[in-house]
């Protein structure tokens, strides 16, 4: 009797003590699955079975089959959803995430490899756990893409050419005060609207990615891209904050070391995708051109970089980062 108390104990225990069990983590994101988002989430999915031992599988959902941005984020709080790729842009607004702004920030970030740098240190993991107190886990980041302009009827060549035009944006207060400053009618859209209202002619423009431009076949609505290269795209790799606590020891070190990997090979994908992106789209009768007076822009727009610096302690560390070229 007493041996059979013993082991009973023992069985009971065990999983408080750390031992590793089999987990599957089904994550979503809202772009494509032809999209680098979804390569990317994949390539995070490899490094974690192979640094787990097989012992926590991810599973990855694009095409917004879990939820848009929104959704997902709602669903990892109260731990309907294991996870998810999100864009960095929606979790100011959707939970109150203000540090994340200073990733978006215009003209901050000179290239790929100087954010992927900032992500990859001790102030990227400072950031990504700002999420920890929101029942979120972040372990790491995949980038779309520098953003850049697209309109359907014309090409925007000038500063003077933005005036007035319908512009879809993510509506969140960062963007909608770029944008105005730069003098467009900005609208606020769900992703996955985009298609239509261009299309219809509800909008005449939208900021956007090339890899978005492509993935969503956006080019068959509209033809005109300006490079302006005003600020990145990155989504965040978060896990429900349930789903991480379940994790043994082992496991979140591995699943976290992996997230750290992923970070370096998404950023040094979406760089080299650029050239052959724009090369496609010109091959479907995209015009691809410059913003003559880009540094206009610059001019106009660096007014608001100093207003979010001074909105919270991180985004100005993350500001002098980047301005100090540390």
């Amino acid at each position: 009797m007493k041996i059979r108390t013993v082991a009973t104990c023992v069985f009971l225990v065990a999983p408080s003590l750390g031992v590793a069990q089999d987990v599957t983590l089904k994550m979503g994101h809202a772009a494509s699955t032809t999209h680098v988002f979804h390569s990317g989430l994949e390539i995070f999915a490899e490094k974690v079975a192979e640094k787990t031992g097989g012992s926590v599988a991810v599973e990855v959902f694009g095409d917004r089959q879990l939820g848009d941005d929104k959704e997902l984020l709602e669903g990892i709080q109260i731990g309907l959803i294991d996870g998810a790729l999100v864009s960095s842009a929606t979790l100011p607004l959707v939970i109150g995430a203000a540090p994340f702004d200073s990733l978006q920030l215009p003209f901050l970030i000179g290239s790929y490899e100087e954010l992927s740098d900032l992500l990859t240190s001790d102030l990227g993991d400072e950031l990504l756990a700002t999420l920890d107190d929101k029942s979120i886990k972040g372990v790491g980041f995949i980038e779309a893409g520098q953003r850049h302009f697209l309109a359907t009827s014309m090409q925007v060549e000038g500063i003077e050419n933005f005036a007035g035009l319908k512009t879809r944006i993510v509506p969140i207060p960062l963007h909608k005060a770029i944008w105005e400053t730069i003098g467009v009618n900005p609208i606020g859209m769900a992703y996955g609207e985009v298609y239509s209202a261009l299309e219809t002619g509800t909008i005449d423009a939208v900021e956007i990615n090339m890899s978005s431009i492509r993935s969503e076949s956006l080019y068959d609505a509209a033809k005109h891209v300006t490079k302006t290269g005003h600020y990145f795209w990155p989504g965040v790799i978060m896990i429900s904050g349930a789903r991480w606590d379940a994790l043994s020891d082992e496991q979140k070190a591995a699943v976290a070391e992996a997230g750290h990997e992923t970070t370096a090979e998404a950023y040094a994908l979406a760089s080299s995708l650029e050239a052959e992106t724009i090369q496609f789209l010109e091959d479907n009768g995209v015009t691809v051109g410059e913003l003559g007076d880009l540094d206009k822009m610059r001019e106009l727009t660096a007014p608001i970089v100093d207003e979010w610096t001074a909105k919270d302690p991180l985004i100005a560390k993350i500001t002098e980062h980047f301005r100090s070229g540390s």
